[in-house]
């Protein structure tokens, strides 16, 4: 695979302070949680997935920083809850604490994490494709194929924005792990596919054929209980995926991305 570049470093004083009551717009609302009498594992891992879908959704954008005073005010619950889920987030790479400032989110990956993140890819997917063909259920395979119809009606939709469609990608890939059987492989490649999702969602990368055909690939090998044939198709994806996701780099050593339509 060819090098690619750092991403650009963003200017810091431009991003939105999370929490801050005079830019609202720039908050990021965690509401509906429930009461904190549910017990403070139950209510971290709320507040972590809520946290997790703003990002997802890019309602926090990259820059951003969070304060354990202001979340807990917003979602009327102690900061006990607040700071176990901010340090899960932490431990993910999901934010950075910054001493005596509460936390950040993280500028985007660098070339090398990305490289970095292709290779654990290689290590991992086609081995769980390998195994998913050799033990998904039947109802695994159906709802893989579902993720995919569901991938074609978005891709046939009006609007083809990478969101929707990226967010059912990841659930491809997760069912992939999850048909594999193997709980620590598909949770280590859960955290990896989030980091993905976020690097492709700063782009705004368009909806591509050739990724629902790599998919469709993937799925006839484990539906032919095929396990080299899954292995291979899953190993070609993420190659074709990483040469298309490394474009976004520059190839000269500037930080710029470089942009093509």
């Amino acid at each position: 695979m060819g090098r690619v570049n750092h991403l650009p470093r963003h200017d810091e004083g431009s991003r939105p302070d999370v929490g801050d009551e005079t830019r609202a717009h720039d908050t990021a609302t965690l509401d509906d949680l429930s009461p904190p009498a549910r017990g403070r594992g139950r209510m971290a891992d709320e507040v972590y997935d809520k946290l997790l879908a703003q990002l997802m959704s890019q309602r926090i954008v990259p820059g951003s920083r969070i304060t354990i005073d202001a979340l807990a005010r917003e979602m009327g619950v102690s900061q006990t809850p607040i700071r176990d889920a901010l340090g899960r987030m932490e431990a993910d790479d999901l934010v950075v604490r910054i001493p005596h400032a509460g936390y950040r989110i993280p500028p985007q990956i660098t070339r090398s994490r990305f490289e970095d993140m292709v290779e654990i890819r290689l290590l991992l997917e086609p081995a769980a494709a390998r195994r998913a063909a050799e033990r998904a259920t039947t109802e695994q395979v159906a709802r893989l194929r579902g993720v995919l119809d569901e991938m074609v009606e978005l891709a046939e939709g009006e609007v083809h924005t990478y969101g929707a469609f990226g967010l059912r990608d990841a659930v491809f890939h997760d069912l992939v792990a999850e048909s594999a059987g193997n709980q620590v492989v598909r949770e280590a490649l859960g955290r990896l596919h989030t980091h993905v999702h976020l690097f492709r969602l700063l782009y705004d990368t368009q909806v591509t054929y050739l990724a629902m055909g790599e998919h469709d690939e993937v799925l006839a090998g484990i539906a032919a209980r095929d396990p080299d044939a899954a292995a291979y198709a899953m190993r070609r994806h993420i190659l074709l995926s990483a040469e298309r996701f490394g474009r976004l780099f520059a190839d000269d050593g500037e930080d710029d991305p470089r942009f093509e339509g």
